[in-house]
């Protein structure tokens, strides 16, 4: 049974959201603020967490980079905050995907079960199983990355999209390919997302982040890993 934990302080929310989930047989656990989710988080191991930003004692944002010291757990941010810098901020910090208020159940289910879906897909049914380049390694297998002695922590929604370019050395893999690929249908246009999280990637990866050896933009088309 997939464990969600919700993170809201909106109590008719939160019902709304355990009887819809637990309808649909997942394990849910709730925080009405920021320290209790921290510290459900690390008790519970959830699969998932939904979370609002708009806590009464710790922004969700500082929450989320929290989180992201410890754990790669999916992060769904559920917020007022409608703002493409405010999305942008999440994303950065480490969250996987955005749903702003007021939304549709449907689609806030939908994206949950995708969310959980890029943790569970399975390495690549393929021959290669270490790709290394003189900056950091990939064990496509154990789903590990490093640099040098040290692992390198990635998000789900990261290492979803360096699998795809890695498995694809050389090939120009479109900016609608890997929206479809890692987000689905529902970000197709979603440009901004890429630009993050391949930013993200290159900060962690690229000796050089702002001129990358490895992880390659083209311009208006996509992107490419070069090994």
């Amino acid at each position: 049974m997939v464990k969600v934990l919700v993170v809201e302080d909106d109590a008719q929310l939160v019902r709304a959201l355990r009887i819809n989930l637990e309808a649909r047989k997942f394990e849910v656990a709730t925080a009405s603020d920021g320290n209790n989710a921290l510290r459900l988080a690390a008790a519970r191991k959830p699969d998932v967490i939904v979370l609002d930003l708009g806590l009464p004692d710790i922004d969700g944002i500082d929450v989320i980079k929290e989180v992201r010291r410890t754990s790669g757990v999916p992060i769904l941010v559920l917020s007022a905050r409608h703002t493409s810098e405010e999305k942008i901020r999440a994303l950065d910090a480490g969250a996987d995907d955005y749903v702003t208020k007021p939304f549709s159940m449907d689609e806030l289910l939908a994206r949950l079960r995708a969310a959980v879906r890029r943790v569970e897909i399975p390495a690549p049914a393929q021959e290669i199983s270490m790709v290394s380049t003189d900056e950091f390694t990939v064990d496509l297998i154990a789903k590990k990355v490093s640099r040098g002695d040290r692992t390198v922590r990635l998000t789900p929604t990261e290492w979803h999209l360096l699998e795809i370019l890695i498995t694809n050395p050389g090939r120009l893999i479109s900016q609608r390919k890997l929206l479809l690929d890692v987000w689905g249908p529902t970000y197709a246009e979603h440009t901004n997302y890429l630009r993050v999280y391949m930013a993200q990637l290159r900060r962690k990866l690229e000796a050089d982040p702002s001129h990358p050896r490895y992880l390659i933009t083209e311009p208006g088309m996509g992107y490419r890993f070069e090994g």
